[in-house]
């Protein structure tokens, strides 16, 4: 027996459904290009927001704005709606918020350097170990001393500040050399050069703000516009490993609620396992088997069931799988994959039913009571009651302008963090040491004058002098040191 809140996916044998309570156990969606997985994607999307579950995606082609425009009559969705059995069919608009880190097509959205850690921006970067080396000396640096990297500028300013300590540094920290940070801060201009800049900074992205209903208790769909952030796969794909990571470390532990608290889509996941580095891999493995029990449902949309891991693909309960060719040997070899991860069904030969489903057409299975996968059945998937096709730019410009957002990420604010507070602390180390120079120079005159030796005294490296004055003026607000997380995310304590 089915429930109200059960998503329709389609429709074999008998209709398939998706059970909210299972809808934290994370999926999967592939199939080639133009077989329907975006619409898929869509109606999955709908769904989870009608129940009250918001959702976050990214729009690698700007069809999904068509998510906030009503759909239009059509001849095609009469004939499926009729061929599923589909009650209550209903066109409708559903509710959206645009975000674009680029700020032209969406609300801005930001983070803070600190905010992504070391991790993920030596990821972004392109770092080799070496160059990774010293950044993590830079944030170790900064997360002891509570000196927040914000943006671009605060980081270049740290990365400044080692260099010019380095032998100092490295007493401490481990070896630092120019030659690293010179390579760090030529890909930083690189960065900056394809857009990364806009993204770093602040107001940084509050969690609570994509975690939102409407009025009427549909979960808000949260929309990031990623048609010109995909010509950057490395931010594309470290912006969403970002999230999702802020998204484990914030939200507490829930089990298996009865419908999750965030459904997360991951378009374009081959991005993600082709460009990461193998330690960070082997974190994001982590996070997606973790974040479950947070209410997190994360679904990856992909071409090639290939493109992800085994080891994450076994954690990936709810699939549906479109059409896939199969006329070169690596196509053959995903074929046999794509069939082989689904619970058999004796009715069918599914390696062959890959290759001839059409359009709109998917074999689906979705765990069952119990989180055991149904077996597997070829479907017609239901049509989306949002428009199949991009927003139009007057009709985006509308949702944006009564957005409850607008205000609240439109200005950047730049306040005072680690450039400002190094700076300071420069002008004023170098205050003193002229002072300190003069008082010599006046000491040495008089020792000359009365003949006396001079005593030796100890004195403090100008780096011991720099922790010493920021420890101490940072103490007071502060109290303690940044701590961070799997993925090296800062944690939130203020």
């Amino acid at each position: 027996m089915t429930n109200i809140n059960d998503l329709l996916i389609g429709k074999g044998e008998a209709q398939k459904f998706l059970l909210p309570g299972y809808g934290n156990r994370h999926g999967l969606i592939t199939g080639a290009t133009g077989t329907g997985k975006t619409v898929t994607l869509q109606i999955l999307a709908e769904g989870f927001s009608k129940i009250g579950v918001p959702v976050f995606l990214a729009d690698v082609k700007g069809d999904l704005s068509g998510l906030s425009q009503a759909a239009g009559p059509h001849r095609k969705i009469t004939e499926r709606i009729e061929k599923i059995g589909i009650e209550g069919y209903q066109s409708r608009a559903f509710p959206v918020v645009f975000w674009d880190i680029f700020g032209n097509s969406g609300h801005p959205i930001r983070a803070t350097i600190s905010d992504m850690g070391p991790l993920l921006l030596s990821s972004l970067l392109e770092l080799n170990e070496t160059q990774e080396g010293v950044l993590n000396v830079a944030f170790k640096m900064a997360d002891e001393e509570g000196l927040l990297l914000l943006d671009f500028k605060d980081l270049r300013e740290m990365l400044r500040y080692l260099a010019a300590n380095a032998k100092q540094v490295s007493i401490q920290y481990g070896r630092v050399t120019a030659a690293s940070i010179a390579a760090i801060q030529r890909r930083l201009l690189v960065m900056e050069q394809q857009g990364a800049e806009s993204f770093f900074g602040e107001p940084a992205l509050e969690l609570a703000d994509i975690l939102k209903q409407d009025l009427s208790g549909n979960g808000i769909i949260n929309i990031l516009a990623a048609d010109k952030l995909i010509s950057s796969p490395r931010l594309y794909s470290t912006f969403l490993l970002w999230l999702l990571s802020e998204l484990f470390e914030e939200l507490p532990e829930v089990g298996d609620p009865e419908k999750p608290r965030l459904v997360f889509f991951f378009d374009e996941a081959h991005l993600l396992f082709s460009t990461a580095p193998k330690a960070l891999i082997e974190k994001v493995i982590q996070v997606v088997r973790l974040i479950r029990s947070k209410g997190v449902g994360v679904y990856f949309i992909t071409q090639n069931p290939l493109d992800v891991p085994d080891s994450v693909s076994s954690q990936l309960g709810n699939r549906i799988q479109h059409a896939l060719r199969a006329y070169t040997p690596r196509e053959q070899k995903a074929v046999k994959a794509a069939a082989s991860t689904f619970r058999p069904n004796p009715k069918l030969d599914t390696a062959q039913i890959i290759t001839t489903l059409g359009v709109g057409e998917g074999l689906v299975s979705m765990l069952e009571d119990g989180g055991i996968p149904a077996i597997v059945d070829a479907c017609l998937i239901v049509p989306p009651e949002s428009r199949i096709g991009p927003a139009s730019k007057a009709e985006r410009a509308e949702v944006l302008a009564r957005s409850p957002q607008a205000s609240k990420y439109s200005q950047n604010i730049d306040r005072e963090s680690a450039f400002e507070m190094l700076r300071k602390r420069v002008a004023e180390q170098t205050k003193k040491a002229e002072a300190e120079a003069q008082r010599e120079a006046a000491a040495k005159q008089r020792r000359s004058a009365s003949k006396s030796k001079p005593k030796r005294r100890a004195t403090k490296t100008e780096f011991e002098k720099f922790r010493d004055s920021t420890l101490r003026s940072l103490g007071s607000s502060l109290g303690r040191s940044l701590t961070r997380g799997i993925l090296g995310s800062l944690k939130k304590y203020f």
